[in-house]
C-alpha cells in the first residue's frame, strides 16, 4: 500500500526585520504550522533569526523554521510580506510609497516564478498602495492577494473603548476603515458594546463629555504609530499578532471578519482602490466583502481616503 504523505503547511515570510521576526516569533507558538521559511535580502539576517527560533522549539509545538529563497515559496500556503524601507519619525506612511513600491514590485517579479497558488498577505506600508501594487504586479486575483490594512488600528480602537469603558475589549465591535493612515475613519455609527450602541454606554459622563473623549481616542489611535516610532523607533509586536490572525483566519477555514486592506469595487461607491473595510477570511482569502451601511459623513470620509490613495496610485505610476 502507498503511504500518503500529507502536504506541509509552509508560510513564507518575506523580510525579516523588527515586524517579519515579531510575526515569525508568534507564529511558532500558535501550532498552525509545520514550516516557516524566511526570505530576506540580508541572508545573514534571516539565518540569525531563524537560529535564534529554532532554540526555543523544545518549548512550543514542532515547527520547521529555516532561512530560504524565493523557490521555497513554490508550495507555500501563504505568503506574508514585510519587506520595506521603515517609517521614519515624522514621516507618514504615503512618504514611503515610491520607495517601497519598488521593492514589492521587484518580489512580486520573483514570487510569480516559482508559485501561482499562495496566498499573499501585505505588511509593509503605505499597506493599502502595496497591496494594489502587489495584485498588479502578480496578476494573481485580488481574494488571493490582501493587506494587514486597518486590523492593527481596529484593535488599538477596541482596546482604548475598552479601557474607556471599562469592558473587555473583545466584548466591543467597532471598526476603523479606510487608509491604513492619516485618512483613516472611526465607524461610530456601528459601533457597540454588547449589542448597545457606543453613546449609549458610555455612562461615565453627560454624552457632550462622553462624546468629546471618544473622539480623543479616535486620535490615540490615529497617532499611535507615530507615538510608538517616536518612543522606541518601530511597531511591531502587536502587527506580528495581527498577521499570525489573519493566518489563522486563512489556515483553519474561520471565516473571520477583519480589517484587512482589499480592492474595492463599488464599495459605497469606491472603485479600483485597496482600503480596510470589514471582509470574511477564510481559505481562499477575501471570500466576501461586508459593505457597511455609513452615515454621510462617514461615506464622505471613505471617499476622502479613497481620493488620496488613488492620488498616490497615479504619482507611482499605477
Amino acid at each position: 500500500m502507498t503511504k500518503i504523505v500529507a502536504k506541509p503547511t509552509r508560510v513564507a515570510i518575506i523580510g525579516t526585520g523588527f515586524v517579519g521576526a515579531s510575526f515569525a516569533y508568534a507564529l511558532t507558538q500558535t501550532g498552525l504550522v509545520s514550516e516557516i521559511v524566511l526570505i530576506d535580502l540580508n541572508r545573514k539576517k534571516a539565518e540569525g533569526e531563524a537560529m535564534d527560533i529554532n532554540h526555543g522549539i523544545e518549548f512550543v509545538n514542532p515547527v520547521k523554521v529555516w532561512a530560504g529563497d524565493y523557490f521555497d515559496t513554490a508550495i507555500a500556503d501563504v505568503i506574508v510580506i514585510t519587506a520595506g524601507v521603515n517609517q521614519k519619525p515624522g514621516e507618514t506612511r504615503l512618504d514611503l510609497a515610491l520607495k517601497n513600491a519598488a521593492i514589492v514590485k521587484s518580489i512580486c517579479t520573483e514570487i510569480v516564478k516559482h508559485t501561482n497558488n499562495a496566498i499573499i498577505v501585505m505588511a509593509a506600508n503605505p499597506v493599502d498602495i502595496l497591496t494594489y501594487v502587489a495584485i498588479k504586479e502578480t496578476g494573481f486575483p485580488f481574494k488571493r492577494v490582501f493587506g494587514s490594512g486597518t486590523l492593527l488600528d481596529t484593535a488599538r480602537f477596541r482596546y482604548l473603548l475598552g479601557e474607556h469603558l471599562e469592558v473587555d475589549p473583545r466584548s466591543v465591535h467597532a471598526y476603523i476603515i479606510g487608509e491604513h493612515g492619516d485618512s483613516e475613519l472611526p465607524v461610530w455609527s456601528k459601533a457597540t458594546v454588547g449589542g448597545v450602541p457606543i453613546n449609549k454606554f458610555c455612562h461615565k459622563h453627560s454624552p457632550s463629555i462622553c462624546q468629546a473623549e471618544l473622539q480623543g481616542i479616535f486620535e490615540q489611535v490615529k497617532n499611535a504609530a507615530y507615538e510608538i516610532i517616536e518612543r522606541k523607533g518601530a511597531t511591531y509586536y502587536a502587527i506580528g499578532w495581527g498577521l499570525k490572525r489573519i493566518i489563522e483566519a486563512v489556515l483553519m477555514d474561520q471565516k473571520s471578519v477583519l480589517t484587512v486592506s482589499t480592492l474595492l469595487s463599488e464599495y459605497n461607491g469606491v472603485s479600483d482602490v485597496c482600503l480596510g473595510v470589514p471582509v470574511v477570511v477564510g481559505r481562499n482569502g477575501v471570500e466576501r466583502v461586508v459593505e457597511l451601511e455609513l452615515s454621510t459623513a462617514e461615506l464622505a470620509k471613505l471617499h476622502e481616503s479613497a481620493l488620496l490613495l488613488k492620488e498616490v496610485q497615479k504619482s507611482i505610476g499605477y
